[in-house]
């Protein structure tokens, strides 16, 4: 999981978000990026995805400075690997 949280004022998120979203894209297309979407109030967001190898820090991290908004110095990352014990049938179905 990656909690993504703005750093800067949200007309300089806007600029750059049509290129965030692409990225996302791409991800999503690689099975990588399960589901994404931003917070409520917007103050960021949060990415639920799938990393499989040995080091799923690295893979996170990797994932976090492919992302525009990353690039840009727009905002932090808190990047969470997830162990799913319950429910994670359902996921796998995502």
């Amino acid at each position: 999981m990656i909690i993504c949280r703005y750093r800067r004022p949200l007309s300089e998120i806007e600029a750059i978000t049509e290129a965030h979203r692409a990225y996302l894209r791409t991800l999503q297309e690689r099975g990588i990026l399960v589901a994404s979407g931003p917070l409520d109030p917007r103050f960021g967001g949060l990415w639920l995805v799938r990393v499989q190898g040995e080091n799923p820090l690295a893979e996170l991290d990797a994932l976090r400075d492919g992302d525009p908004f990353c690039q840009h110095g727009l905002a932090n990352y808190e990047l969470l690997p997830w162990k799913v014990m319950q429910g994670k049938e359902g996921l796998d179905k995502l």
